[in-house]
């Protein structure tokens, strides 16, 4: 038994001594791309491009805004008038009421159809200056990237993370487990 048990010790302290070999040469760093791409000339370029196409659009959102305020002050003096006209006796026939319902449905529909166009504007705005930003943005992540593979393989590290992130922008072929996985799934 205590020879059994020996060999087992002996094989284990190997054992860890390659693995811990092998550790003591894994190199993995990281680095922060915002405070990569933040320092590059492209980046003032990019965010002055995005903030015009911004302050165009908020400047559109604005006058629809306040075409919408206008228009729903418009309703509420025109409801309180003719609140006020049937509450006096003014108005008083059917005729006359019914008339007034369905100038007040036609308003209160004209406001609801310029609240969702508005709502609808200001996705599609929001959902454009994304793509644009992505757009623009692209090349530039593109080459930190190149310069983080390079400089990666020119000091033999193994992985590179993003700080911002949290994404690996860069590992060494020989860690990849992809295939290994899909092997053992099969």
């Amino acid at each position: 038994m205590k020879l059994k048990t020996l060999l087992i010790a002996i094989f284990v302290a190997t054992l860890l001594l390659q693995v811990n070999s092998y550790a003591q040469n894994l190199k993995i760093g990281f680095v922060d791309s915002e405070v990569i791409i933040k320092q590059l000339p492209e980046y003032k370029a990019i965010t002055d491009e995005l903030d015009q196409l911004q302050k165009k659009y908020l400047d559109t959102i604005q006058v629809r805004e306040n075409e919408l305020k206008t228009k729903a002050q418009e309703f509420k003096a025109k409801y309180e008038d003719a609140q006020k006209k049937v509450e006096s006796g003014e108005i008083k026939s059917e005729a006359e009421i019914k008339a007034l319902n369905e100038e007040m449905n036609l308003l209160q529909n004209e406001l609801r159809i310029l609240d969702d166009s508005l709502t609808s504007y200001k996705q599609n705005v929001r959902e454009m200056l994304i793509n644009r930003s992505n757009e623009l943005f692209k090349p530039v992540k593109d080459k930190v990237i190149k310069a983080i593979e390079d400089l990666a393989k020119e000091l033999k590290y193994n992985f590179i993370f993003d700080k911002a992130d949290g994404v690996l922008l860069f590992g060494d072929k020989e860690f990849d487990l992809t295939f290994k996985v899909l092997d053992k799934l099969k």
